[in-house]
This record gives C-alpha cells, structure tokens and sequence, in this order.
C-alpha cells in the first residue's frame, strides 16, 4: 500500500506477515484491478530474478516478494491529475527554495531509467521504466545546507514520506511524470509522483507536491501507523520492530 487513506482518525494496527501473505493469496495468478489484468510471472522468471545479482550483491527479487507483469495500483485519495495546477515546492534546509510548475519540470534536464519497485504488500515489478528529474538535481538548485539529514515527500491531502538524505540523492531517485512511455496514469499518482526504487513502494509518495529537506526525521503517513522508519525490501522492513 503506497499511499494514504488521509481521511481516517484511528490509527490501524499494522499488517503482521499472516496477513500479507493472505492478501498476497487472495490475488491468485491473475488479479483484476479497474479492468486490467495483473498476471504474475511464472516460476522460471522467479527464479531467475531470485538467482541474479544486482551491481551491490542482493537478489533482484527480495525475499517474500512475488512477481506481477505491470504495476498495480494501491489506492489513496487522489490529488489534483492536472498538469496546468501542478507546483512543486523544493524547500526546507536549502539556501534557494524553488516552486516549479509542470512546463518548468519539463524544461529542466530528464533521466529516462529502468528500475524494479517493490511494494509493501508483497508484489514486484521488474524492468519498469520512468521518466523525470533527478532529485540530485533539485537539490542542487535550491543549495541543499550542510543540516539536511532527511527528505520529506510531500503529497495531496497531507500525505508524507520520509527518506534519508544519503538514499534520497541516489543518482535512480527520481520526481516521475511518466511510466511506460506515457504520462503517469490516475492511479499512479499523477502527474508527477517520487520515485525511490530501493525501498519499499510507500516511499515513492503519488500526487506529489512538495520535496523538503530536513534536519530531524519526520515519520510520515504510514511510518506513523506501524510501518517501519526505513523501509528496505532485501532486509523485510515492513513494519517497525
């Protein structure tokens, strides 16, 4: 689940692993969400991503995760899909804050990448490819101060998520207005989404709205509600200890 119910006043218990897993089975092989099929990949892609190595060592495939074809959308209130409303705001522990419109992003330089994304709920994605601006350089524009420990996603509604600078400034951490060769679809969180490929899919905040950089960390939406602070696919950080 990448993304806030924001209207809820209780705070849910976290999703212990019987859970997932139940989640994970009531999928099937083949699960239709909004009249698009996701099919998961069959046993020899499995085991082939569980078998290859990425550049640091860890499987392609972390531990407890399966594989669909295509991205699945997770829900969340969403924001306002309209290019011409778009602003983002880069602000916080930086000497320049910057607001950008949608034509603006456009016009600064783009990275096209392929990635893997792995969600919370067990599914992942390999080869899926992206398109945006690379918050390093963002940073870079707004003169992010020597302060700056964290990165605050900010989103529509009031969601945020909480990143470490270090992982944050990874050249494939990305503020993302394409999937697949096309403008993000509604329920990917557009127009421009985060996209934080190492860490576990809550990360990569939808209807993005703001980058702020901070000098204390911030738990945000889901890290508030039993999700753990960091969030690593390869070391099963679902949920705080």
């Amino acid at each position: 689940m990448d993304e806030p119910t924001p209207t809820e006043r209780k705070t849910p218990p976290p999703m212990d692993r019987r859970a997932l897993l139940g989640a994970a089975a009531v999928c099937g092989v083949v699960a239709a969400v909004g009249g698009v099929l996701y099919t998961r990949a069959g046993r020899e892609e499995v085991e082939e991503a569980r078998s290859t190595a990425r550049p640091d060592g860890r499987p392609r495939l972390p531990p407890g995760q399966y594989l669909l074809k295509a991205l699945k959308p997770m829900g969340g209130t969403p924001g306002n899909p309209s290019p011409g409303a778009f602003r983002l705001r880069v602000h916080g522990e930086v000497e320049r804050p910057l607001e950008l419109d949608f034509a603006q992003l456009l016009a600064l330089p783009q990275t096209e990448q392929t990635c893997d994304v792995h969600c919370v709920t067990q599914w992942s994605v390999l080869d899926s490819h992206w398109q945006g601006v690379r918050l390093q350089l963002l940073a870079e524009m707004a003169g992010v101060k020597a302060s700056a420990r964290h990165v605050i996603f900010e989103a529509a509604h009031g969601y945020t998520a909480n990143v470490p600078l270090k992982e944050a400034l990874r050249p494939n951490v990305l503020v993302a207005h394409r999937l697949e060769g096309a403008p993000l679809p509604i329920p990917n969180g557009p127009p421009v989404r985060a996209l934080v490929p190492d860490l576990y899919f809550w990360k990569s905040a939808k209807w993005l709205t703001g980058v702020r950089f901070s000098a204390v960390d911030e738990p945000g939406y889901w890290e508030t509600r039993g999700y753990h602070n960091h969030a690593d696919p390869w070391l099963e950080e679902r949920h705080a200890g």
